[in-house]
């Protein structure tokens, strides 16, 4: 009995390691294909165009399966689900490499995007079950600033290989990284470490026990992420036709934003518990706020030097904001509808991804200016700031700290 406490800690933190590993792994999968899209234009002869579809047809995949992942989660436990995303979309990782045409690479990306879609509520699910409350914001937000670090990282070790073997191996070795972390989770919950889900808990949705602060949540995640993945699309091209600045030889700005972001989210759980503790929903209305005030800097800035100011304190600013809204859920929403309402916020921010690049070539296309586009992006900020007030002042259902802690 002496050894059970600790036991359960080693168990709780070497999975949580793991789930910080998958999660890389999928944002770096992402940007591995952003890097072999040439090499594959080029192998199978097709326009731009079409390779842009690979990238869409994966995020269709991906953001439709967020509310039936979250359910997948609560129906049948976070271990299961876990494990079976892990290996299906480790195995749709090989057979990217695999492809033998633009249409079985679609299919194979749109098939990786459904494998993808459930893990993220299902893990962080995972770490709701392991952790007390008090624990539960900084780690969630740790989880997911394994985002960046994914994408960050994986550059320096996939280049080399796609430079050395091609990209099909690349794609290759990252489906294997991918089942040993499906093994390596097995070793840590192979045996039921965790929650289980019996027969009478396995229901349907009921969209009336959704805590009512979901909705805000996800109009917040919504409106941020149709900034990140604007600027994320459109940045170089902002910079080259409106403010006649070329990055190519500046390629050491590019990832400084990406960094500023990726702290944030990695200390946004933190402030939320030290700094507003009794207050967290106020962290959310600040950032959301400065993120309208960044953002509008950076749309008036003309010198490359507060062009990269207000950008990096555009994404630490924003990153603190939607962190904010996953590491406040953590400590809001009962075990029983924890996936399906983490599921449902994800799909939000996912939505917002989809639509950001959309929005932005919209605008540009009516109005000819990159400047009114940018200026629709400081209206998606002041949009996420006015739903972050709805977050204290809708009654929430459920929200019984004792359910937390089953």
């Amino acid at each position: 009995m002496m050894n059970a406490k600790p036991n359960r800690r080693a168990l709780s933190l070497g999975s949580f390691v793991i789930l910080y590993l998958g999660y890389m792994l999928l944002f770096a999968d992402r940007t591995v294909l952003n890097l072999s899209l040439a090499a594959i234009g080029k192998d199978f002869s097709v326009s731009p165009a079409a390779l842009g579809a690979t990238s869409s047809v994966f995020f269709l995949g991906y953001t439709i399966m967020q509310i039936p992942g979250g359910w997948l989660t609560d129906r049948f436990s976070s271990r299961k689900v876990i494990i079976a995303t892990l290996a299906f979309w480790s195995v749709m990782t090989i057979f990217t490499g695999l492809a033998w045409s633009l249409a079985a690479l679609l299919v194979i990306r749109f098939l990786f995007g459904i494998a993808e879609g459930p893990y993220p509520p299902a893990a962080m699910k995972q770490v709701a079950q392991d952790f007390p409350v008090n624990k539960r914001a900084q780690l969630t937000a740790a989880l997911i600033s394994s985002n960046y670090a994914g994408a960050a990282l994986a550059p320096f070790i996939i280049v080399p290989i796609i430079a050395a073997t091609g990209w099909r191996s690349a794609f290759f070795w990252l489906g294997v990284f991918g089942l040993l972390l499906m093994v390596s989770y097995l070793f840590f919950r192979g045996h039921g470490g965790g929650q289980t889900v019996t027969k009478q808990e396995r229901q349907k949705i009921n969209w009336k026990e959704i805590d009512p602060r979901v909705w805000a949540f996800v109009v917040i995640g919504l409106a941020l992420n149709i900034i990140t993945k604007g600027m994320e699309t459109w940045m170089p091209v902002y910079f080259l036709n409106a403010r006649h600045i070329n990055l190519a030889n500046l390629a050491w700005l590019v990832p400084l934003p990406t960094i500023a972001g990726g702290i944030a989210a990695l200390i946004s759980g933190y402030v939320m518990v030290h700094i507003f503790k009794n207050h967290e929903r106020l962290m959310i209305i600040l950032a959301s706020f400065l993120t309208v005030l960044t953002m509008f800097g950076l749309y008036k800035s003309t010198s490359l030097v507060w062009l990269v100011i207000f950008q990096m304190a555009t994404y630490f600013v924003k990153s603190l904001a939607f962190t904010g809204i996953f590491s406040y859920a953590a400590q809001l929403f009962p075990q029983k509808t924890y996936g399906s309402q983490i599921g449902t916020i994800n799909f939000g921010g996912q939505l917002g991804g989809f639509f950001g690049p959309l929005l932005i070539g919209w605008i540009v296309q009516l109005s000819g200016s990159y400047d009114t586009a940018f200026f629709g992006l400081v209206i998606s900020a002041l949009v996420a700031g006015v739903a972050s007030l709805f977050v204290g002042n809708l009654k929430a259902a459920n929200l019984q700290l004792k359910c937390n802690t089953k």
